[in-house]
């Protein structure tokens, strides 16, 4: 499980995709008529890059009128934004640092609810592989790490079994009145599983405003159907050991992408330590490099690619079929890759 990065200090993850095609590094440019439909005039493409979440994010939108195009970014960033401070372990206001600060929340926003109840079905579905209250975890390690003299080896067995004992997605009591935590110390984390929310909802949001052939990035990848170009968009998993390097190019069309790996961000200097952990042991995921996961929507990808980080591979396509996701990559410790579909 990728728990909150903030502890430990703002830190943007290292990108785990490409995404290639003709308009790719364009800006508020005219696409021409090779995109045109017969009797239309040419959509136009506009793109918007910054940061949500803590991970780089992106929209691109194909709409014929710039202006209106223009107001949907604004109302697709103001979206996040807003979500941002229900989720968010940066905004000590938010909803999910309030809860983790008092243990209980009083008329949580719906979005929280909604989402602590989805979580709780990928984790019950990967046998809590998945798990949103890893976070003492993530504050066990970022402090020691902290430390002038930090033991290389990382926390003691003791300190370990300690944080992981206050881990358990059962011990997260959710009603629409009230979430709470079943017993002290209990802390959520929402970053392996908010970026694909986010990602979802604003794609929601374009799709309701009639737009179509649209990328939506926020964190996690997701395409509103083809190409405008009539094919599907071309996504490339990178290689995690040479950043310039693609070990797979995903054709993407009304689905979602997204890959999870501890490389992304480390605790130490050598790399032996990440930010995905195994719940059941507490130790960091050495599994795989990465994991990527095809699936219809960006929220069952982020999730299903983090669970997968500490999974057997046999195990995790089955509930890759049970979830309704499509494809799995992992990318093994050797660097060879197994692909895996339903």
């Amino acid at each position: 499980m990728k728990p909150g990065r903030e502890l430990a200090g703002p830190m943007t993850r290292r990108r785990f995709i490409r995404i290639s095609g003709a308009a790719a590094g364009l800006s508020l440019a005219a696409l021409g008529a090779g995109f045109a439909r017969p009797g239309r005039a040419p959509p136009l493409y506009h793109e918007w890059r910054g940061v949500a979440l803590g991970a780089d994010a992106s929209l691109r939108i194909y709409h014929p009128n710039a202006a209106e195009a223009g107001r949907m970014i604004a109302d697709a960033l103001a979206e996040v934004r807003r979500l941002e401070r229900v989720f968010s372990l940066y905004d000590e206001a938010s909803a999910l640092s309030r809860l983790n600060r008092e243990g209980e929340l009083a008329d949580p926003p719906q979005e929280l609810v909604e989402l602590l109840a989805t979580s709780a079905r990928y984790a019950r579905a990967t046998g809590g592989a998945f798990d949103p209250t890893v976070q003492p975890l993530w504050a066990l390690y970022a402090r020691h790490f902290r430390m002038k003299d930090a033991d290389p080896n990382g926390p003691s067995p003791v300190d370990i079994a300690g944080a992981a004992a206050k881990c358990g997605y059962q011990r997260v009591i959710v009603d629409a009145g009230k979430v709470a935590f079943a017993q002290p110390g209990v802390a959520l984390t929402l970053n392996g599983i908010a970026q694909g929310y986010i990602t979802d909802r604003v794609a929601e949001l374009l799709r309701a405003r009639g737009v179509t052939q649209t990328l939506v990035d926020m964190g996690e990848t997701r395409a509103l159907d083809a190409h405008p170009a009539g094919r599907p968009w071309s996504i490339g998993i990178k290689d995690p050991r040479a950043d310039d390097r693609l070990l797979a190019t995903l054709a993407l069309d009304n689905q979602a992408v997204s890959t999870s790996g501890g490389y992304g961000t480390e605790f130490d200097a050598a790399g032996r330590f990440n930010h995905i952990f195994d719940p059941a042991t507490g130790l960091c995921a050495k599994r795989y490099l990465s994991v990527s996961v095809v699936a219809p929507t960006a929220t069952c990808a982020d999730a299903l690619s983090t669970a997968f980080s500490v999974m057997p591979v046999e195990r995790a396509v089955c509930a890759l079929e049970e979830l309704g996701a499509t494809r799995a990559y992992f990318v093994l410790m050797d660097g060879s890759m197994i692909e895996r579909g339903v």
